[in-house]
């Protein structure tokens, strides 16, 4: 691989940010997170409560990456042939032919991915894992690259089901945005027409990003040693007495193209410690599940990766 595809990264990286931040104020760490997500051909999934801007976010950077969009607002009465399409039958022809869904995009808005039933969130699965769907027996390819932007409210709130273990493990990185601060919140009041009023402009193409979705990422140079820190970490989680389920192998590759992907957006062509325990958290978090007097004790996820990572010895 090019050793320059890190620098390439970097600058379409840059450039993304730009373009985005012109209609979501602050959340610069969360926008790399998802860059660094994007360019490791991984799919994001977006918490927060309603109104924080998960919507507007996810399509301001479908919009800065100028591919096919389409969206998917989740409901409960939502099919799983609402996504991946079904059989018609063409009177001209007298036959019937595929009517594809809105699955069949680059980029997918799944927003508010969890008020769907559960049924209808596993249609996702193949699509996110394989890249590919199956309609009444056939088989057919989703184009490239294939991103999923999918938003969710948290669990508590009403009218929502909480995913399946194998989907959520289908995304790279949970990313939760939070509220913002009062100085965000002021710049937002103030610039307020220029916000609503502002076009994302299209800063890359299909024909770029497949270049370096996911090569980009095979052309950062992993150490040993950090191999080592990521498999320490991950078992980590396993043996922890709070957790029932610590990371999987998945978790532990996710772990590593998570920071290759966040190496290459700040333009760097290998991997530091620093990489993995800034993406450790967004990664490992929602792949653990905790014993139930864990849960009662208020012990997270989050706390739990947390300690694992400040407790790992880093190279």
């Amino acid at each position: 691989m090019s050793s320059t595809q890190p620098a390439q990264v970097k600058a379409l990286s840059d450039k993304i940010l730009a373009e985005v931040s012109k209609v979501i104020v602050g959340k610069t760490q969360e926008l790399k997170l998802i860059e660094a997500c994007l360019f490791a051909g991984g799919h994001v999934l977006l918490e927060g409560v309603p109104g924080v801007a998960k919507t507007s976010m996810a399509k301001a950077l479908a919009g800065a990456l100028g591919l096919k969009f389409d969206r998917l607002q989740f409901t409960p009465d939502l099919l799983p042939s609402d996504i991946v399409g079904t059989y018609v039958f063409d009177q001209k022809a007298s036959d019937f032919r595929i009517r594809q869904g809105p699955i069949f995009g680059n980029i997918i808005l799944a927003d508010e991915i969890n008020r769907a039933s559960p049924k209808t969130q596993s249609a996702l699965l193949e699509a996110m894992q394989e890249r590919q769907v199956t309609i009444e027996g056939t088989t057919i390819p989703l184009p490239s690259p294939f991103i999923v932007l999918a938003t969710q409210n948290p669990i508590e709130f009403e009218g929502t089901y909480p995913l399946p273990e194998a989907q959520i493990d289908r995304f790279l990185m949970r990313v939760e945005i939070g509220y913002p601060t009062r100085a965000e919140t002021i710049q937002v009041l103030k610039n307020l027409r220029g916000i609503m009023e502002t076009k994302v402009r299209a800063v890359t193409d299909e024909k770029t990003l497949q270049g370096l979705v996911p090569s980009a990422i095979w052309s950062v140079n992993v150490d040993d040693s950090i191999r080592g820190y990521i498999a320490d970490i991950v078992e980590s989680t396993r043996s922890n007495p709070a957790v029932k389920l610590g990371g999987s192998p998945r978790a532990a590759t996710s772990l590593l193209t998570s920071s290759c992907g966040m190496a290459a957006v700040e333009g760097r062509g290998y991997v530091i410690p620093d990489d993995v325990k800034r993406v450790a958290p967004f990664v490992l978090s929602h792949r653990l599940v905790l014993r139930q007097d864990a849960v009662l004790d208020g012990v997270t996820q989050a706390t739990i990766v947390n300690q694992v990572v400040q407790s790992t010895k880093a190279p």
